[in-house]
């Protein structure tokens, strides 16, 4: 039946257009965003999925930002200790010297003077954004490092640093305290007796077997911050991966149904100009 009221092929046609034009739009919001799930209306599974899983990834650089800062941190206080390393080594020769006949005290004790003041001047100068754990009192709380974190538990991994392993000295100004106090406070300028001097170089001994072991405990963390660095780069990576498997679009698919859209789009034209002629042809029944 034909009618005037009402073209049903027409209607037809301007609905199926329409949802080519649809498809169309979303087909070219993809190409344009490279996403195939751009908000939570696309697919709110995946959204949900991959919004918490960027979330994650931005505490997971964060993280790595922080193990960047405390591995630069380590190696400023250990470059301060591993030149301390050599002062008391030079106070070492100095002191075996000493015991020699006829060794010149005074001028060895100032030698000692000037490797000392280096020793303060390093423990002091050791600073890193507000820390110093060379010198100055101990800390109520020990410095903790950041070092991981868990999207499950929502919790931060921490690394706890024993200072007292790597305080040189309690006040570097005064020379005082920590492992190299004892050390600051040798004078052999008016030594008769070489037992002393002997004593001197037990002193020594001690500091330098006591900063060698704090020096090697922040190589330690170093080291096992790179290898959280490296976890975390490759956990990082899988997550973008992730992240890029729920929302990102196919760009090669999307450009293949833009083409067949666009096809379509043109038929449905057609389709719609043909069904609306069909009308025009009963105006043919009464001429």
């Amino acid at each position: 039946m034909s009618s005037i009221n009402t073209n049903l092929s027409a209607m037809t046609a301007l609905q199926s257009l329409k949802s080519t034009q649809n498809a169309m739009n979303k087909n070219q919001n993809q190409i344009s965003t490279g996403l195939r799930v751009s908000e939570a209306s696309h697919n709110a599974s995946y959204w949900s999925i991959s919004t918490q899983m960027k979330s994650d990834n931005g505490a997971l650089s964060a993280v790595k930002d922080s193990i960047g800062q405390s591995k630069a941190m380590i190696n400023t206080f250990t470059s301060a200790m591993d030149k301390s390393l050599t002062y008391l080594n030079k106070m070492k020769a100095g002191l075996v010297a000493a015991t020699q006949p006829g060794a010149d005290l005074a001028k060895i004790q100032e030698e000692f003077k000037a490797n000392i003041a280096g020793m303060k001047s390093a423990a002091g100068s050791a600073n890193f954004n507000g820390q110093n754990w060379l010198a100055g009192a101990a800390p109520t709380a020990e410095p903790k490092l950041v070092v991981s974190y868990d999207g499950n538990t929502n919790s931060v991994g921490l690394l706890q640093i024993t200072t007292a392993e790597t305080r040189l000295f309690t006040d570097a100004t005064a020379g005082t305290g920590g492992l190299l106090g004892t050390v600051a406070a040798i004078d052999i300028s008016a030594v008769t007796d070489l037992s002393t001097i002997d004593a001197e170089l037990k002193k020594v001994d001690t500091a330098i077997t006591a900063v060698t072991k704090g020096s090697a405990m922040l190589g330690a963390n170093k080291a096992l911050l790179e290898t959280q660095e490296e976890f975390i780069g490759a956990l990082s990576d899988s997550l973008t991966a992730g992240v890029s498997t729920f929302i990102d679009a196919d760009m090669n698919e999307a450009s293949t149904r833009n083409q067949a859209l666009q096809t379509q789009q043109q038929l449905g034209v057609q389709a719609l100009s043909m069904a609306n002629q069909n009308s025009q042809m009963i105006l043919k029944l009464f001429q």
